[in-house]
């Protein structure tokens, strides 16, 4: 890609974390960034009943990626919600498996903005990030396959449960779990320092 935008990757330790929830948050902070959303093509029925499948109607012979506003914004979904949050674009790759290495590299083409927030863990196969966040729950610590194979690439744990700042105890249990000891815990109460931490390594990357 003749330009890379810094690649800040939100994945999740299983479903309904709080991952779109963290993006939103950090379109906030980060005024004309913009976001991916991944979707695979088999998600819900594993590739056994296709017409389970929530998506695939919209699947193709090549990747489908939707982007703009008029394409995307659809209230109350993870895409919407990037918009709300201040989104300066968004994009929606819909992929088999197959299809999601290509799929990722053409949307991530398409990004114009300095940085970009990529949710899921699947891309990490295909696209080294410049910094990842696994988003988890304290009181469910349980890791899906995606979270396994993109465990090399976690920058720092986000811990998304409602108090502001997880328990020392809640910490030591998901590093325990999580046999990660190396990697900063943050909770939603230390969200601007993690902040601070996407900003300067946004100021190193743009000086590069």
């Amino acid at each position: 890609m003749s330009h890379r935008p810094l690649i800040i990757g939100v994945g999740g330790l299983s479903s309904e974390v709080g991952k779109t929830t963290l993006v939103c948050e950090l379109l906030r902070a980060f005024p004309g960034w913009e976001a991916i959303k991944t979707t695979r093509g088999h998600y819900r029925s594993c590739g056994k009943d296709p017409q389970a499948c929530c998506v695939s109607h919209l699947l193709g012979d090549e990747p489908v990626i939707h982007s703009g506003r008029e394409s995307t914004y659809s209230p109350g979904k993870d895409s919407g919600r990037y918009w709300d949050a201040g989104a300066a674009n968004v994009h929606w790759l819909i992929a088999t498996n197959q299809q999601l290495r290509e799929g990722i590299m053409r949307t991530l083409r398409r990004v114009q903005a300095p940085g970009v927030f990529v949710e899921g863990n699947s891309f990490t196969e295909f696209v080294e990030p410049d910094f990842f966040i696994m988003v988890a729950r304290g009181n469910q610590l349980k890791m899906k396959p995606t979270a396994k194979r993109a465990w090399e690439h976690v920058s720092v744990v986000y811990l998304s449960d409602d108090s502001d700042s997880p328990s020392g105890a809640t910490k030591q249990r998901a590093s325990d779990f999580l046999s990660h000891a190396s990697s900063q815990i943050f909770g939603p109460g230390e969200l601007p320092q993690l902040v601070v931490r996407l900003q300067e390594l946004s100021l190193v990357e743009s000086k590069t």
